[in-house]
């Protein structure tokens, strides 16, 4: 039932975008047999929050962070859409109940959002091999159904920031397994097993969310470091700049009519 979902909405692209994307996938999920081997971490749909020295750091600064987060849902409206930033999100989003808000994505730096958040900023910056940073806001009653990751060479993190109540409304399921979000706390995951996410409750959950670069053993460190390299240079990391920049000059305008 998901493959055939998965094909519904990939049919949504236009044909040369699904041609891409399609082909992209292939040569990733052929890669990663060797990427998976080489890892110097786990390989498990869940990985132990010990394995990253650099945790301790931002579960610290989580309650800096929450501060910031604060102050941006009181202009949640003006937030972007995520399908509006990330244009092939639409085959796992149609409305308008998961915002992003964009730091860095791979090689992309939003020097507007790091200002509006430094605390942010200067956490993230202490993660080493982060290709990507972001906030993700799921509004009450969200749903994102069951789908998988580009690729296995990165790592998925998460630092609960808001979280509603009661608790387990707010979960994530990888593979198998599933866990729930807590504030200051932190998920990693290999966002390449098959995973799906919920928040049943009314209020809002929002996660710090990172790529990180999977560790791998020599020479398959050089093959991830070209394949991440090639993703950066690809046409939807291309696209999310543009698609960033152009939000970026809509919310300082919204903003700062609301301000008046």
């Amino acid at each position: 039932m998901v493959d055939n979902k998965k094909d519904l909405l990939q049919s949504r692209r236009s044909p040369l975008r699904a041609a891409l994307f399609g082909l992209a996938n292939t040569v990733l999920y052929t890669l990663e047999w060797f990427i998976a081997k080489s890892s110097k971490v786990s390989t498990t749909p869940f990985l132990p929050k010990e394995e990253f020295p650099w945790i301790p750091q931002m579960e610290a600064a989580a309650p800096k962070i929450r501060e910031e987060v604060l102050a941006l849902l009181e202009t949640k409206q003006h937030l972007p859409n995520f399908q509006e930033i990330s244009k092939d999100q639409d085959q796992l989003t149609q409305d308008d109940a998961w915002k992003t808000v964009f730091f860095e994505a791979y090689g992309i730096t939003s020097e507007a959002n790091r200002a509006r958040c430094p605390e942010t900023a200067k956490a993230i910056d202490q993660v080493p091999d982060m290709k990507l940073a972001m906030l993700s806001m799921f509004s009450g009653n969200k749903h994102v159904p069951a789908h998988r990751g580009p690729y296995k060479g990165v790592i998925r993190y998460h630092l609960g920031l808001v979280v509603p109540e009661p608790a387990g409304s707010a979960r994530i399921r990888v593979g198998d397994q599933t866990r729930s979000w807590a504030e200051g706390d932190s998920l990693v995951f290999d966002d390449s097993y098959n995973h799906e996410a919920w928040n049943d409750a009314d209020g809002d959950r929002v996660v710090l969310f990172l790529d990180v670069v999977r560790p791998c053993r020599f020479p398959f460190n050089l093959l991830n470091k070209l394949i991440i390299g090639v993703i950066a240079r690809s046409p939807f990391v291309r696209d999310l700049e543009r698609n960033q920049r152009a939000w970026e000059e809509r919310y300082e305008q919204a903003t700062a009519a609301q301000a008046s």
